[in-house]
């Protein structure tokens, strides 16, 4: 691990600039991600270092640990799934780094790539057919429960299970500060699928080399989040979020512990197939994403369950800005709070404005950390609650454009643990919208998230069949 007496004196000179923005005069300026000088320790992006911060917390579950399911179905050599993993660590530093803390300062630092893969193989085969999936959810599941550590790595371990003579799942758990959603469906699906073609025909890869890595992006974010851009986006949330600052009084099952503690589980669900083409079709015709549509529903179902009409959501906005990190494996996301108006009656088509405007703004100021808007604004601080809110919804990445004998399935897997009281994630599949809830158990029973989706789909499908709704008549 690095320390003063650790590293030379020029990478000693090289990471104090990284850290602290003393960097030597360059012809490249902010707007263009250029490679950086020093190979092995760099800083954190903003978006890791809230992840770092956080993750710094001791007596909670891993609610960090995020679980990835690849489906695999046809033939499968463990052998060169592991040479196709070894070469997308080689591609991405990203998942060969590890933290550290240098000066009072957390950096990354980046490792080899290894010669060999700790990869996990169990074959089911021998179980019966109606036991092997309770087995392959149990191995999974306790990988997912173990905490990882920051400083020694890695931060993901993978577990290849066969289920059938052509049925393979590779489980991952994998730390949240490496991964998000692009990461999951538009670089490791798409490049593991490419590669295992290749090297189980004896090919080399087809794959171009990487301009970057993340830690190039890691600095050029440090250097061109200050001054102007910085004060304007913080002046756009001291307005968004100015006193009073509504509480959402979720009808919880049980009353609030005086402290968060970050206790999960998950409950998945699909919508009708019917539903999600509606869904699709109102959202063109609205001219709005179908992110906004069901965002509009469930800020819809909050009203309906709070009577509330100052309401604040929480989503992941992403900082996948520019071309050049497109193709990066690693974490780039940003909370960001949606506080929305749901004064006056709307209709169902003024409601959906007023969540597409209150989005738009947001993801137009997403630069900020999230945790850099609290230090800021000072909200008051309650211990168990989540800073400005306590809810939250996001939409999963397209599905990316591979042989129909791989697939992905996130978070189906819980770790034990999650971040709010009840996160609300769809994922658009070309047969339909699946997704998941991830809830606190120690406030919501498993039979009030059940029902809690049974709503959200009646009132979808009003919200869908007529635009001029009034908010009052989306009943439940």
């Amino acid at each position: 691990m690095p320390d003063n007496t650790q590293l030379s004196e020029s990478k000693r000179d090289l990471l104090q600039r990284y850290l602290y923005g003393r960097r030597a005069t360059s012809s490249v300026g902010p707007s263009s991600i250029a490679r950086r000088t020093t190979n092995s320790v760099a800083p954190l992006s903003l978006c890791q270092q809230q992840i770092w911060l956080n993750a710094q917390r001791r007596g909670v579950p891993p609610f960090y640990n995020e679980s990835i399911t690849l489906h695999r179905k046809g033939p499968l050599s463990p052998a060169v799934l592991e040479q196709s993993l070894i070469e997308i660590l080689r591609r991405h530093e990203a998942w060969r780094t590890t933290f550290d803390v240098f000066d009072g300062q957390p950096v990354q630092i980046i490792h080899p790539t290894p010669a060999r893969l700790p990869l996990t193989v169990v074959d089911l085969r021998a179980l019966a057919e109606n036991d092997r999936e309770q087995e392959a959810r149990r191995l999974a599941e306790a990988e997912v429960h173990r905490s990882f550590d920051l400083r020694r790595g890695p931060l993901f371990r993978p577990t290849l299970v066969r289920l059938g003579e052509n049925d393979y799942r590779l489980h991952m758990a994998v730390h949240q500060i490496i991964i998000d959603g692009v990461t999951a469906y538009h670089v490791l699906l798409p490049e593991l699928a490419c590669l295992y073609q290749a090297f189980s025909e004896s090919k080399p890869s087809p794959l171009p080399e990487l301009p970057i890595q993340y830690a190039d992006f890691a600095y050029w974010q440090r250097e061109g989040l200050q001054g102007e851009l910085l004060a304007t986006q913080l002046a756009y949330w001291r307005k968004q979020l100015e006193a009073p600052l509504p509480v959402l009084h979720w009808p919880n099952d049980r009353p609030r512990p005086p402290k968060q503690t970050f206790r999960g589980t998950i409950q998945p669900f699909t919508l009708p197939s019917g539903l999600s083409s509606e869904i699709r079709q109102f959202a063109q015709s609205e001219g709005v994403t179908s992110f906004a549509a069901l965002l509009t529903g469930f800020f819809a179902l909050l009203h309906c369950y709070t009577r509330q009409v100052d309401i604040v959501v929480g989503t992941v906005s992403s900082a996948r800005k520019r071309s050049e990190v497109q193709r990066l494996m690693g974490y780039f996301l940003n909370p960001v709070p949606l506080r929305v108006d749901l004064s006056g009656n709307p209709t169902v088509r003024e409601l959906l404005s007023r969540v597409r405007r209150v989005s738009v703004g947001a993801l137009s100021n997403d630069e900020v950390p999230f945790e850099h808007i609290v230090e800021k604004l000072r909200p008051e601080i309650d211990p168990s609650r989540n800073p400005f809110f306590q809810v939250a919804a996001s939409l999963e990445p397209s599905m990316p454009d591979v042989d129909s004998s791989w697939n992905l399935t996130p978070m189906d897997i819980t770790s034990g643990g999650a971040r709010w009281d009840l996160y609300l994630v769809w994922d658009d599949r070309p047969d339909g919208i699946i997704g998941r809830v991830q809830y606190n158990p120690d406030l919501l029973d498993a039979a009030t998230i059940l029902k809690m989706l049974e709503h959200q789909e009646t009132l979808l499908g009003k919200i869908v069949s007529n635009p001029q709704t009034h908010l009052s008549d989306l009943t439940i």
